[in-house]
């Protein structure tokens, strides 16, 4: 029998499924969740993709393709990326007259002329709609194009104001006022890239700034400024500048020790040394619903899954339990970095810890990012074509540094944290 279906609900359905594409934003938070513009929970399980070293272009096309870099994430099932930038990157767009730089000059004043020659062309064979005018922006634009087209999702970090290898107590970009952490740029940048990047339909988020860390080396800025009130005033300045440009945006807040802890952030504890606590009401407009912590962890060594357990609870995921009592404000929190050798000694060292992780980041339904998708960088403290042992894929980006690691802990973490 032939059924009839009317034009106007045809044409329902229609706009109901445009409504619902991939990635049917904007995000907004509810509770302990991320979720969509139907309220469906959203979790993720992503990777690191570092763009903040010298060349300030995202690692690894000198080896594959955009396409083949997020292909290679897609396939063992994670969703998303942490895509990192650094300041310096919009500092250099506002000091030529709001242009961005070419990838020639890029590699070649990251790299010097000879290699910075040779690095592009491989970057332009692996990537041919690329030219060597192409702008850094242009690259992460692309970048945002196939994690749409491969619904991946995006979170946009501050990684580093200087661009170079992160993180160290005395490398003057540690805190608010230290000597490459100039605030005013750094609150332009948010907004900049934000502005930028609000047209990334597959942009979930935005960090606002990497492990932020004892000066170590500057005791001055250390005993007046490191401190939870100065961070929470900080964290307000460019949470208002990337609301402003992008309205759409999750944002995302991280803790002191390099990201370790946000606890008197969701505990409603008093903010010292100024006596304040954290009110959504300061976020103005917007901290009812876009407000996300997230939190590191490197305790690698570690024999006791208890212990990492109990800390990661106490010092983060806990403010996603809102049965707790200690818990006076909600959040979703992301583990935004763990990671560990991918082989040899340090690597078996570790198995405590990515056997737990695997287990434990599931139960907890948190979302994640590893550190990282990586090979070999372009250069990394000072040596080009550094090799990083902690990389998840094999120096020349061919294919997975430790599959035993993708297959027994990885994929199933993967397929845990996103299981409906």
């Amino acid at each position: 029998m032939r059924q009839f279906v009317s034009p106007l609900l045809a044409l329902g359905c229609l706009i109901g499924n445009v409504a619902a594409a991939w990635p049917n934003g904007p995000f907004k938070t509810s509770g302990r969740w991320i979720v969509n513009a139907n309220d469906e929970k959203i979790s993720l399980a992503g990777a690191n993709w570092p763009g903040h070293g010298e060349v300030m272009v995202p690692e690894g096309l000198q080896y594959q393709s955009i396409q083949d870099v997020l292909s290679d994430i897609k396939g063992i099932g994670m969703n998303a990326i942490r895509l990192t930038f650094a300041t310096e990157m919009v500092d250099q767009i506002y000091a030529n007259d709001g242009k961005d730089i070419d990838i020639k000059t890029a590699f070649e004043e990251g790299l010097g002329k000879e290699n910075g020659t040779i690095v592009l062309e491989k970057v332009l064979k692996n990537n041919p709609s690329f030219t060597p005018e192409t702008t850094r922006l242009e690259v992460y634009d692309a970048i945002a194009a196939e994690c749409l087209r491969q619904e991946i999702y995006i979170n946009l970090d501050n990684h580093i104001s200087e661009g170079k290898w992160c993180c160290g107590g005395e490398d003057g970009n540690t805190w608010w006022g230290d000597t490459q952490f100039d605030t005013e740029k750094w609150v332009r940048g948010g907004a900049y890239m934000a502005a930028h990047s609000k047209n990334w339909p597959a942009k979930i988020s935005q960090s606002l700034r990497n492990e932020p860390r004892e000066p170590t080396n500057n005791n001055k800025l250390r005993d007046e400024s490191y401190n939870w009130s100065d961070l929470y005033k900080y964290m307000r300045q460019g949470a208002d500048a990337v609301h402003e440009a992008d309205p759409d945006a999750v944002i995302v807040i991280s803790g002191m020790n390099y990201d370790t802890y946000v606890t008197p952030l969701y505990s409603g504890e008093e903010l010292q040394p100024s006596g304040e606590v954290f009110n959504r009401d300061d976020f103005v407009g917007y901290g009812k619903d876009k407000l996300v912590l997230e939190i590191h962890t490197y305790e690698n060594k570690g024999t006791s899954c208890p212990s990492l357990r109990y800390n990661l609870y106490n010092k983060g995921f806990q403010a996603m339990n809102e049965s707790d009592p200690n818990v006076a404000e909600v959040f979703p929190v992301m583990l935004t970095e763990f990671g560990q050798a991918m082989n040899g000694a340090d690597y078996e060292t570790a198995k405590t810890y990515v056997s737990c992780l695997s287990e434990y980041l599931p139960e907890v339904q948190a979302s994640w990012f590893i550190w990282v998708i990586v090979g070999r960088y372009y250069t990394r403290q000072g040596i080009q074509e550094f090799d990083d042992s902690w990389g998840m894929k094999k120096p020349d980006w061919s294919g997975w540094r430790n599959d035993e690691y993708i297959e027994t802990y990885l994929k199933p973490q993967i397929e845990g944290t996103l299981r409906k």
